[in-house]
């Protein structure tokens, strides 16, 4: 059992996630808002009925207050979404989808505890204290290349961002969300780090919406809820990440080879210096492109989008920020996106069918045969995984059994 002190801390904790001051609790609870001070200092018990009224206002159950177990710090993920997301949290369906979700986190980081592959603490931190728009952009393209080169991708294009994600620890799931919001980053204790983006929105924003999660993962990690939401873009921790999405899945390196592999992004003319080895003399000469090859076009555009698996506009923005383009062509070509993407044949996401990445329900899926093959987890366990995750339970089990014997 927690003492006052624990409680009262946790009832401040969960105050100020709900955003709400002393004033408006202590009203509500037909106190003096000194009482309340008392209370959340440890100074004043509180009574059931306190508590009671206390869970109905920060819409938690009223054990939660009192658990000292991880499940506190899971519910405590439940207070602060129900802040973050009003409109989704306020239905008892959407309630009961985001707990399954944060249950499933739990049960993923049991397994991993289990297995001994808490691999996600590996994960560097680069947290680093942004002082302007300047700053956060250098911040973000450095930490993108930076994590390229640690996780030896080098100038490749990404294949499955959510796998590479996984691959670290972190739960990737696309969920249903706002569609004002695009993604979604959590961190707490009991379930690790999380990372959710709006699964009714196109493949190449989803994967874009990972990266820029990702960012958070690196930069942010000491917040519990990160949301990237249309009203907060303009933030700087937000452009950092935006930043760090576009070089994370467009490198410098890989853009420049593309442009090259189709003989465009030199300049109109190309000094060439050749070293004359019977007198030690260098002779220099010009090469000009014939008229017209260098130009870069709305269908070249389309094309690095699909070969990086990024959205037109991102392909436009990114060639713009690394000098390939200029300014007046980066318009054009969005005045042109349409028609480059019918030509290229890129779908447009109200085309797209909607697919939420799997990689979340296959990660618990193999963690818990491989627990069940080391007598980690009994029978009865895997099979209550399997329901969770809505899969045939005797499907399940029969691989489970095959990998035990094999």
């Amino acid at each position: 059992m927690i003492d006052a002190k624990q409680l009262g801390n946790r009832l401040r904790r969960i105050r100020e996630l709900c955003g709400l001051s002393q004033e408006v609790v202590a009203h509500e609870l037909e106190l003096p808002r000194t009482a309340l001070t008392n209370i959340e200092n440890g100074n004043r018990k509180v009574s059931i009925l306190e508590l009671t009224k206390l869970a109905e206002i920060y819409k938690c159950s009223p054990s939660f207050f009192l658990e000292e177990s991880e499940e506190s710090q899971a519910e405590d993920i439940m207070v602060v979404l129900h802040r973050v997301l009003p409109e989704k949290m306020n239905d008892p369906e959407n309630i009961s989808s985001v707990r399954s979700i944060v249950d499933l986190y739990r049960e993923g980081k049991g397994l991993l505890k289990m297995l001994d592959r808490e691999i996600y603490a590996e994960i560097p931190n680069y947290a680093a204290e942004i002082k302007s728009a300047g700053a956060a952009v250098q911040q973000g393209e450095r930490v993108a290349y930076e994590e390229r080169y640690r996780l030896r991708i080098g100038d490749a294009s990404i294949r499955d961002i959510a796998e590479l994600l996984s691959e670290q620890g972190i739960w990737t799931a696309a969920a249903d969300l706002p569609d004002s919001m695009s993604g979604l980053f959590i961190h707490n204790q009991s379930t690790g780090f999380a990372v959710l983006v709006n699964a009714d929105h196109g493949l190449e924003r989803r994967r874009f919406s990972y990266a820029h999660e990702y960012a958070h993962v690196l930069f942010d990690r000491d917040q519990s809820v990160r949301m990237t939401l249309q009203k907060n873009s303009s933030e700087l921790a937000e452009m950092r990440a935006n930043a760090f999405a576009s070089a994370f899945l467009m490198p410098s390196g890989g853009v420049a080879q593309w442009l090259n592999s189709i003989g465009k992004g030199h300049p109109s003319r190309l000094a060439q210096v050749t070293f004359n080895v019977a007198d030690g003399s260098a002779m220099e000469t010009e090469i000009r492109p014939r008229s017209g090859s260098q130009v870069i076009t709305c269908q070249d555009v389309a094309v690095l989008a699909r070969r990086f698996c990024v959205s037109y506009d991102a392909a436009v923005w990114r060639l713009k920020n690394l000098s390939h383009v200029n300014s007046a062509q980066a318009h054009t070509f969005l005045s042109q996106k349409e028609i480059a993407k019918r030509h290229i044949g890129l779908l447009d996401k109200d085309n797209q069918s909607r697919r939420p990445e799997q990689e979340f329900h296959n990660q618990l899926i193999s963690l818990a045969i491989e627990a069940f093959r080391r007598e980690k987890i009994s029978r009865g366990h895997l099979l209550e995984i399997g329901k969770k995750l809505e899969v045939e339970g005797e499907q399940l089990l029969e691989m489970a059994e095959t990998v035990r014997t094999s």
